[in-house]
């Protein structure tokens, strides 16, 4: 049990975080790639669902490295990851079963990798459940066992009708990588439309409430707490209203009309409010204790997108505006990527540690001044207590002393 226990905690890991991110970008940039490939499928939905990607999985790397043992962090990066692995998958897959390239590998799998968004669903109603700190009741944890024994049995419906459909031989798929009869559902698959018309409103029901247990905590909570839960209800209400409205209208409608299609648009965008309050709470008020690495992952965070932004640009413009093949201008592009990445982040850390975290902008000049102050110091006490000001002013550490020697 306790090499068990020391297993996990050294698999909890800021490492096991930066793989996990690192997976979840090539993936984003695979999605990218796939898409210039194809050409097929909706533009503007895709990008909206990478900026949604990118904002989980920004949240999640945050919480993640600076608290490796608390489950919120863990849940948001595994949701950032499995959405790109199923964005991924869905485009390889129309590339493989709806434009003709039948000898590439891997078509089934990919295929699954699709309904990754389906567990992604589920896990939102455990982040709220666990959020901030991860700890539960006896009572609440039963709610969370009840939620996942429910909750479950629809990415496993959906997963089961997949398999019998890749097996029999039948895959059809739309323009985003999905299987037809997932949305809609007939024949031997009739039974997952019935499925679904019972389990997704016995989850909106636990959504309700765990959203009620977290209302009743910011009714008796004070402080940075209180403001941090504000976020999170405001994000959570908007994010389940918007989920219900994407998933019922796709589930229970396979033809929508012009306004359920234009509800849907406002739902996907509606979805992002989810992150963004995670990361407001975050930032803001200082979630977590991890103030210290916020300018640091902010500074990543936005050299990611707009590193992101730079390859899908040069990849468009090689493939549709120049007369370059797809594997030429991929390949420039990555040439432009791997030369900008080190200017553009000293750029982007210089900004941001000016905009919000003044002590790291200011670290030079610090060292600096109490150098000149050393110079007619006598008095230790003062020193010590001067270099103690000097260090956390520029370094910010938890703790701080300094141990001197007699000798």
């Amino acid at each position: 049990m306790v090499t068990s226990g020391r297993g996990l905690g050294r698999l909890a890991s800021p490492v096991t975080a930066n793989v996990l991110a690192v997976v979840a970008v090539l993936s984003v940039a695979a999605v990218i790639w796939l898409e210039v490939l194809i050409h097929e499928g909706n533009l503007g939905q895709n990008v909206l669902n990478l900026v949604i990607l990118i904002t989980i999985g920004a949240a999640g790397l945050v919480v993640a490295r600076a608290q490796p043992r608390n489950p919120v962090g863990w849940l948001l990066l595994a949701s950032a990851l499995g959405l790109a692995l199923s964005y991924a998958g869905g485009s390889y897959a129309v590339l493989i079963y709806r434009q003709g390239h039948r000898a590439l590998p891997f078509g089934p799998v990919a295929v699954l990798l699709n309904l990754l968004w389906a567990p992604g669903i589920v896990t939102f109603g455990l982040i709220v459940l666990l959020f901030p700190d991860g700890r539960l009741t006896r009572g609440w944890r039963r709610v969370m066992w009840a939620y996942l024994a429910v909750a479950g049995c629809w990415p496993a419906a959906i997963y089961a009708v997949a398999i019998s459909t890749i097996a029999g031989h039948r895959i059809q798929l739309d323009s985003g990588g999905g299987l037809t009869v997932i949305d809609s559902p007939a024949g031997s698959a009739a039974w997952l439309g019935t499925l679904e018309e019972l389990i997704l409103p016995l989850i909106v029901a636990f959504w309700v409430l765990i959203l009620a247990r977290q209302a009743a905590r910011y009714r008796r909570a004070t402080g940075e707490e209180r403001a941090q839960l504000k976020w999170l209800l405001w994000g959570s209400i908007v994010f389940m209203l918007s989920g219900t409205v994407t998933v019922l209208a796709s589930t229970l409608e396979p033809k929508p009309s012009a306004v359920i299609q234009v509800a849907e648009v406002i739902a996907l965008v509606a979805l992002n409010a989810f992150p963004l309050s995670i990361g407001v709470a975050i930032l803001k008020y200082r979630l977590y204790e991890i103030d210290r690495v916020i300018s640091r992952t902010l500074a990543y965070v936005i050299v990611t997108g707009l590193l992101v932004g730079c390859y899908a640009g040069v990849v468009a413009l090689g493939t549709d505006v120049l007369p370059f093949r797809g594997s030429v201008a991929v390949a420039a592009s990555t040439l432009v990527v791997a030369a900008l990445f080190n200017p553009l982040r000293r750029r982007v850390q210089h900004a941001v540690d000016r905009r919000f975290n003044r002590a790291g902008y200011d670290a030079e000049l610090t060292v600096a001044a109490f150098a000149a102050r050393l110079q007619d110091a006598v008095d230790p006490a003062a020193v010590q207590a001067d270099l103690l000001g000097a260090v956390q002013r520029s370094l910010e550490p938890v703790y701080a002393s300094v141990w001197l020697s007699r000798e």
